[in-house]
């Protein structure tokens, strides 16, 4: 074990006892909040407002609705309370959530640079132009929210380089802000017009999104940490649909009760299937799964808005609800009340756009491409590899003889991604790509099916750990001339929050890296000052802002 890995395991120890008594409180505080939660509508609309479109707000007013009075889920109410009542105060959460925000518009701009994203993105109908509508960055679409969402969280999502939470669920919380984005730019766009007022004639400012950021993660988070929706066959973008519909209904003007009505909405909408993820099914979905939530959270938002009303047992209801219909009849367990913590803990993917249970076996593998080097020996000289990893490495990313057929089954093969840093001593999105380099390389594929992974029970029991939550892997290296290599391990990854600090000028260099093929060299320095200036950063409105990123005649857009 290496001195680095020694020290972060010595550091994270020493704040695991304290950790696990106030996890302790929590969940206590939890099974109060539980137990209180399902209070009467009538005390919530004593403290909400609502107000949006004139042409709307009729409708919803003065129709009672069939729900009040009935005794929610109470999972749905912590949800909404949270959402409505809950302050913000971290400076870590909006320090951090300001890195994610330009990383995550980053990636987003990156996968513009790949045609099986691009084709999915614009207007329904080609040519449409949405007069206010959400305008979607690093293009000229102008669109509505809806379809705005869908594009912004595609593009996000594309090539797997942006945030991730890994627990008995992983995902990606800053999926989500395709539906933040759309929305609080249609929605000022919109007032700013003078036609008819939304939320209430609401101006967001980029401060007014990442709040919704940092609760959209620790709504997606903490319905992840103890609850494995994969084990069950579901995709975890069932989370960032429930995290979207939660914000974005506040954003919208709906009060507490409608926020929870349309959260019901999200949890008995049709749920994705992962089987998009897995051989032999692997395709692009994956890719753009994210996107679709994303626009599902904002339509059902916009439908609660006209006055549709909500589903007060869709988790509990017996036979046909969710626990019962789709999580084997098993409700959801929580580890801790909603907060800042997930976005305070997120992970940030800095050097690779891999997975992230591999981003550790990468980083070993880079460390051995280079010793490799330096001993005058190559990815040619190696018998086989080990790789000693967690329960989650194998149990999604171990495809060690399945087929590599198209993009989605390289960048999500441990065994593919290890093989392509110890060949070339790199590891981009281009190496994914049907008839790039490493895709057509004899010796990476030859390599790959003689990396095996084994799980280590301590890696496993790390991973899950919130006192440590790294994500371990160790590669041990055989030459053909029968030397063993020590063993490289490396628990904690570039962007983990034990090296935050060590991350940052990685994570603005890839951002720039990202603005580079877009925009002039002076628009890309004017975005990088502005990311690294909270405090003008947070003070623009976001029509403004997302304004400095319209790309018009893109040519990444040109047949």
């Amino acid at each position: 074990m290496s001195a680095v890995n020694r020290g972060l395991r010595q550091a994270t120890r020493s704040l695991h006892l304290h950790r696990s008594c106030r996890s302790s409180a929590l969940r206590s505080l939890c099974a109060f909040k539980n137990a209180a939660a399902p209070v009467s509508f009538a005390a919530t609309h004593a403290r909400s407002s609502f107000s949006t479109m004139t042409s709307l707000q009729s409708a919803s007013v003065s129709t009672p609705s069939p729900s009040s009075g009935k005794g929610y889920d109470p999972e749905i109410l912590d949800i909404a309370s949270y959402v409505h009542n809950q302050k913000i105060d971290s400076e870590l959460a909006f320090d951090t959530a300001r890195w994610v925000f330009i990383d995550t518009l980053g990636c987003g701009l990156e996968a513009l640079r790949f045609k099986e994203c691009t084709k999915l993105l614009g207007p329904i109908v080609p040519g449409t132009t949405v007069p206010s509508g959400t305008k979607v960055p690093g293009t000229d679409f102008q669109l509505d929210p809806v379809n705005g969402a869908f594009n912004i969280g595609a593009m996000i999502r594309w090539l797997d380089y942006n945030d991730c939470w890994l627990a008995a669920e992983w995902g990606h919380p800053s999926d989500n802000l395709g539906a933040i984005l759309a929305v609080a730019d249609w929605v000022t766009r919109t007032n700013k017009s003078g036609r008819n007022k939304v939320a209430g004639g609401k101006i967001f400012t980029i401060r007014d999104v990442l709040e919704a950021m940092i609760k959209a993660h620790e709504i997606q988070g903490c319905l992840a940490l103890l609850n494995s929706y994969n084990k069950v066959g579901l995709d975890h973008v069932v989370l960032v649909k429930v995290a979207s519909t939660a914000v974005v209904s506040k954003m919208l003007g709906l009060n507490e009760q409608q926020t929870a009505d349309a959260i019901t909405h999200a949890w008995v909408d049709g749920q994705s299937l992962r089987t998009y993820r897995h051989s032999p099914n692997t395709m692009s979905r994956k890719s753009w799964a994210a996107g679709d939530a994303c626009q599902r959270a904002v339509n059902l938002a916009l439908k609660v808005l006209k006055g549709e009303t909500g589903i007060p047992t869709v988790l509990s209801a017996p036979t046909w609800g969710f626990y019962d219909v789709l999580f084997k009849g098993k409700k959801f367990e929580f580890q801790r009340g909603y907060g800042s913590y997930v976005m305070e803990n997120v992970l940030f993917k800095v050097s690779y756009p891999a997975e992230f249970h591999s981003q550790t076996a990468v980083e070993a593998s880079e460390k051995i491409h280079a010793q490799l080097k330096a001993m005058g020996k190559s990815a040619a000289d190696i018998k086989a590899v080990t790789c000693r990893t967690h329960e989650a490495c194998i149990r999604i990313i171990d495809k060690q003889f399945k087929p590599m057929d198209n993009f989605a089954d390289r960048d999500h093969c441990i065994q593919y991604m290890c093989a392509v840093m110890l060949v070339f001593g790199r590891l981009t999105a281009g190496d994914y790509t049907d008839g790039s380099e490493a895709a057509t390389s004899e010796l990476v594929e030859s390599l790959r099916k003689r990396i095996k992974c084994v799980e280590d029970p301590q890696f496993t029991a790390d991973y899950h750990d919130p006192a440590l939550r790294t994500i371990s892997n160790g590669l041990t290296v055989e030459l053909n001339d029968g030397t063993v290599l020590p063993e490289v391990v490396v628990e904690a990854p570039l962007g983990h929050r034990l090296r935050r600090e060590e991350a940052k000028p990685h994570i603005l260099a890839k951002y720039k890296r990202h603005l580079e093929p877009h925009f002039s060299a002076e628009k890309v320095q004017e975005l990088v000052q502005l990311g690294q200036d909270g405090n003008k950063l947070d003070s623009m409105n976001v029509d403004d802002y997302v304004d400095l990123y319209v790309c018009k005649d893109s040519k990444f857009f040109k047949e």
